[in-house]
């Protein structure tokens, strides 16, 4: 097969998850309506911890972030399909597949940062509450951020340097209805076998060390809640994270069974259809175990459903 550089290459064809022309509807309706219950949701999130001043807390510092991140993570897909959708058009053009490529990684990966900031800063809370407010200071809550924002902007610049650095083959077709960094770089008519791997081993390794760091958060806190004596103690303690640990048991074991299925099977269009799961229903699903599984954001919901009676009489 022949290889085309950057310069050559026009486009992509994005296959999408079904290739069934009476279903098109029905999965615009779909993905419209997740769409917008995400970025409603995210945004009543964030919206509610700025109106809020009880709310002014790292805890919640932290999730309004998780929620802007949210936003942005699934902005870099469902947009672009429901343009297909609407249009039957499931060509991307080269420039805006690798836009889109880099984009969803950096946001998967800062997502990923966030779930970590969180679980460290429910270990501090349940592990040190007597140094919480001196530990978790705003300070350090912005640092963190800016440290991970910083930290994964110079890890998709090496990305994107190097993706440049490929060429692709004549048969671009992507069995996905986004460019995903694995679909893309099977397309690869590139020697640079370097580049490559490490474009593949870079994400894992991040990936894989976000996830030991919370595992080691949860395990201290789990020895913590173990130590208290009284039922209601460790039902307190446990409830002040339920949240957090539904989010990432959500969006981890989405995301490895996903992972483990593309090796398994080969059909890479039920891939697809899977990956919906943590691309699209995960971040619709944040703002619903938050707002749930929260007093402290159900109470600022009913305090500001109250205003308008208030001002009223």
């Amino acid at each position: 097969m022949g290889s085309m550089n950057e310069t050559q290459i026009s486009q992509f064809l994005l296959l999408g998850i079904s290739e069934d022309p009476s279903l098109q509807p029905v999965l615009f309706g779909l993905f419209l309506a997740m769409y917008l219950v995400t970025v409603l949701g995210n945004l009543l999130i964030i919206l509610i911890t700025i109106s809020d001043s009880h709310l002014h807390t790292p805890m919640y510092f932290f999730l309004s972030n998780l929620s802007f991140v949210d936003i942005c993570f699934t902005s870099t897909t469902v947009p672009k399909m429901l343009m297909n959708l609407q249009s039957h058009c499931k060509f991307i053009i080269y420039r805006d597949c690798i836009t889109q490529m880099l984009s969803f990684l950096f946001f998967s990966v800062l997502d990923i940062s966030l779930l970590t900031i969180m679980a460290y800063d429910r270990y501090v809370a349940i592990c040190h509450p007597l140094h919480y407010t001196v530990i978790m200071n705003p300070r350090l809550c912005v640092l963190m951020v800016l440290v991970f924002w910083i930290a994964n902007i110079l890890h998709i610049s090496s990305q994107g340097f190097m993706v440049l650095q490929l060429s692709f083959c004549t048969e671009l077709k992507i069995n996905h209805f986004f460019c995903e960094m694995n679909q893309v770089l099977q397309l690869t008519c590139s020697e640079n076998f370097v580049n490559v791997l490490i474009m593949y081993l870079l994400p894992m390794v991040l990936a894989a060390g976000s996830l030991i760091a919370i595992l080691c958060s949860y395990y201290k806190i789990l020895s913590c809640i173990g130590a208290i004596s009284s039922a209601q103690g460790k039902y307190k303690a446990f409830s002040t994270c339920a949240s957090h640990l539904s989010v990432v048991s959500l969006f981890y074991c989405t995301g490895i069974s996903i992972y483990l299925s593309s090796v398994v099977t080969e059909n890479t269009q039920t891939t697809a259809r899977a990956s919906v799961l943590y691309s699209v229903v995960t971040p619709m699903l944040n703002p619903f175990v938050y707002c749930l599984r929260n007093k402290d954001i159900k109470d600022a919901i009913k305090i500001i459903g109250t205003i308008p009676q208030d001002v009223s009489m």
